[in-house]
């Protein structure tokens, strides 16, 4: 995951109005789940876990690791890559929360995790020692 820009003050503006629509509706927390794709079971197992404690779950739909037809195509995958990781973003910036599963991060993860505390979202890991700030 490149390096994402800094939200614009526009930008801003619509996710401080966000955050106020989410509580005038009473809509749960929303956590994001982030980390390798090779953690995709244990990433079921934590949306399990948070969805048990009453949060709205989002993570990554699609392992780019695994064959499928819908990305066997190596130019098509790349292109695909490219747009998951801005939906990523996109989730991470709708999110409260950020959870990072797995006990290795790299650099998409490191991004993720780094683009979620620019935009002032509290990090929780499955394994505290991989935190890249620990």
């Amino acid at each position: 995951m490149p390096n994402p820009r800094l939200l614009t003050p526009e930008e801003t503006l619509a996710e401080e109005k966000l955050a106020e629509a989410k509580k005038l509706l009473s809509l749960p927390r929303i956590v994001v789940i982030c980390g390798s794709t090779r953690f995709m079971a244990e990433m079921a197992e934590a949306d399990l876990r948070e969805t048990k404690a009453g949060k709205i779950v989002v993570k990554p739909g699609c392992d780019l690791k695994s064959p499928h037809a819908l990305w066997s195509d190596p130019l098509e995958a790349e292109a695909l890559k490219a747009r998951l990781d801005d939906l990523h973003r996109a989730k991470i910036r709708l999110a409260d929360e950020v959870l990072i599963v797995g006990d290795y991060v790299g650099d998409s993860t490191r991004a993720e995790i780094a683009y979620a505390r620019s935009l002032g979202r509290p990090v929780r890991f499955t394994h505290p020692d991989v935190d890249p700030e620990a």
